[in-house]
């Protein structure tokens, strides 16, 4: 079976037998990303009774791993190839995920969860790279909406399994589940046929370098991702906490992401084909404007109404940002170059929700939740107005499919 398509025609399917197999790959990776991040800060003060500090270097040593992973992917795909590097990466992303039971100390689960991002880093700026390549082009900010809908059935799917598994069951049994998910992605992966890797200039592979790790067309762009980031961390890290001190309990919160999910899969039908026809900046601008109104309504209106609105606005403004945004960067750059310049926009993703809650947290007491949800709407509002100098100056209103991508030759 050959690991990396040889069609050189572009895709006339979306929903493809090869982009379904990705999706469900990329699905189970965000599953066990989501379970273990929901549980691992409890998990660290529980079992090993580790501080605030170590318990949170035990939730963001994930996020390290991914993004040094995610700075190295584009490059490696080029050199060793997609499927080899996919497997290699989901391998590891396994083993890991075995790892955490027999991990018996803090520092040992430390490792494992910075061995853990590695793995999701590799796997996933791979399968987010290879996916452009099996959408048709005409449906290109359609089929990444839809693409990007695993991870967000993982974000609302996975912290309420990992509630339920423990308080029924324990840590283990979150752990062993997260294996037996980490083996249907990896068994998914292998019957995956990727788009191969094209090459550049007179068809050779180029060297490896420093200056070659960011894709500097993106770079723009994925600033903009950046600070749409950081202002969401401040919801994955706060809301619980804002809830609780209004008087909401955590159903409420739980609802938050359920809210969220439903409205960000049911927004596919829309946002996706609305940017392939009328161009970026016809979806992008009114996307923000929804986030920064999100963020208003829950700093603003701190009820179980106000919070689920504030849910569905968010889930426009920040979820569908995301996906438009992807759509966007691999629009900006040669096809030879797309998975650098998709490492580089999730790279920067990364560092956003990862420094995110640090510095939110550090803004915190001077602020109150509402006051930092209420700065972080006018931050939003400054993303916009960045977004507009890096690239909704000159989109105009040209469709998100416009670019040539082509779908070259196989190695």
């Amino acid at each position: 079976m050959s690991s990396e398509s040889s069609t050189p025609l572009p895709p006339q399917r979306l929903w493809s037998r090869n982009f379904i197999l990705t999706f469900t790959t990329n699905l189970f990776l965000s599953l066990v990303f989501y379970l273990l991040v929901t549980a691992m800060a409890l998990y660290a003060v529980n079992e090993f009774q580790a501080s605030e500090v170590m318990s949170g270097l035990a939730v963001s040593a994930f996020v390290l791993g991914a993004v040094v992973a995610r700075l190295f992917s584009g490059q490696a795909m080029e050199f060793i190839g997609r499927k080899r590097l996919l497997i290699s990466a989901l391998a590891l992303f396994l083993v890991a995920s075995a790892l955490y039971l027999a991990a018996d100390s803090l520092g040992l689960l430390i490792a494992v969860r910075l061995v853990h991002g590695l793995g999701f880093g590799a796997a996933s700026t791979v399968l987010a790279t290879a996916v452009q390549g099996m959408i048709p082009p005409h449906r290109r900010g359609e089929g990444t909406g839809w693409f990007g809908t695993s991870m967000n059935i993982g974000a609302a799917v996975g912290p309420v399994l990992a509630f339920q598994l423990t308080d029924r069951f324990g840590f283990d049994s979150l752990f062993i589940v997260c294996t037996g998910f980490a083996v249907i992605g990896l068994l998914a992966g292998f019957l995956v046929q990727l788009p191969a890797v094209l090459r550049h200039g007179n068809g050779s592979r180029h060297r490896f370098s420093l200056r070659s790790l960011i894709s500097v067309p993106v770079l723009p762009v994925a600033l903009v991702i950046l600070m749409a980031g950081l202002a969401y961390s401040g919801i994955l890290a706060f809301l619980n906490g804002y809830a609780q001190e209004q008087g909401i309990g955590p159903t409420v919160t739980s609802l938050f992401f359920v809210v969220y999910a439903t409205v960000l899969v049911a927004s596919r039908f829309i946002v996706g084909p609305a940017q392939d026809r009328y161009g970026d900046n016809a979806v992008v601008f009114p996307l923000l404007v929804l986030f920064v109104a999100g963020l208003a309504v829950l700093a603003l209106w701190p009820t179980t109404v106000g919070i689920l609105l504030s849910a569905g606005l968010c889930a426009l403004g920040f979820g569908s940002t995301l996906t438009s945004l992807q759509t966007v960067a691999a629009t900006l750059v040669p096809s030879f170059q797309i998975g650098v310049a998709t490492s580089t926009f999730f790279l920067l993703l990364d560092v956003g929700t990862g420094l995110g809650p640090v510095l939110l947290g550090a803004l915190l007491p001077a602020t109150g939740y509402s006051g930092m949800y209420l700065l972080l709407s006018g931050f939003v509002a400054v993303a916009l107005v960045a977004y507009w100098f890096a690239h909704g100056r000159r989109a105009g209103s040209t469709p998100a499919g416009g670019a040539d991508h082509g779908h070259g030759q196989a190695e």
